[in-house]
């Protein structure tokens, strides 16, 4: 909750990243509460009650979520979805201005790679951010298997960061209405 707070401050990115990381851990407890806060709250030794009492309510509030929006197995929640629009609506402003070519460079330096894991999904498409992050999240999976990650996969993971990194700090810009101030 605290790291999610500050993870949408700072980089978009990185919070919708940590958000699926902590859809995934709720349902590897099975939205479980209890073994939630055993396991995992309690493990924070720093908390003061208060702060414990305000993570507990966070997973409690985000186990609902997911049983109502029904992506208790799989999917993303309503609230990932609406930063992912976002990210979205912000990606198509910054490519309708020129005045944003150092954006436009990376997407089309991105482009590739973006077509190259749209092709492997299937009739399943996801847009090109959320398969960026997608791809993002999928290194992360792979390394906390421990397997190995191929070079053109490194490759294609380095140009998504970058191109990730830009969207998100042009995304910091604009969340504080200073985007077209630079």
């Amino acid at each position: 909750m605290f790291t999610a707070s500050e993870k949408k401050r700072e980089n978009i990115a990185e919070y919708l990243l940590y958000m699926w990381q902590i859809e995934d851990l709720i349902r590897a407890y099975n939205l479980d509460l209890d073994r939630i806060e055993t396991e995992i709250i309690d493990k924070y030794s720093n908390l003061d009650e208060y702060q414990r009492k305000q993570m507990r309510e966070w997973y409690e509030s985000l186990i609902d979520m997911m049983r109502r929006e029904g992506v208790e197995k799989s999917g993303h929640l309503q609230l990932n979805k609406n930063t992912i629009l976002g990210l979205t609506d912000l990606h198509n402003r910054l490519m309708a201005d020129s005045k944003y070519s150092d954006y436009h460079t990376e997407y089309y330096k991105t482009l590739p790679y973006i077509v190259e894991l749209r092709a492997k999904q299937g009739d399943d498409k996801t847009g090109e951010i959320e398969t960026c992050l997608s791809a993002l999240y999928g290194l992360i999976m792979l390394r906390l298997q421990g397997r190995e990650i191929s070079a053109e996969t490194m490759t294609a993971i380095k140009q998504i960061t970058h191109y990730m990194a830009l969207l998100s700090k042009y995304y910091k810009l604009d969340f504080n209405n200073a985007l077209d101030q630079d």
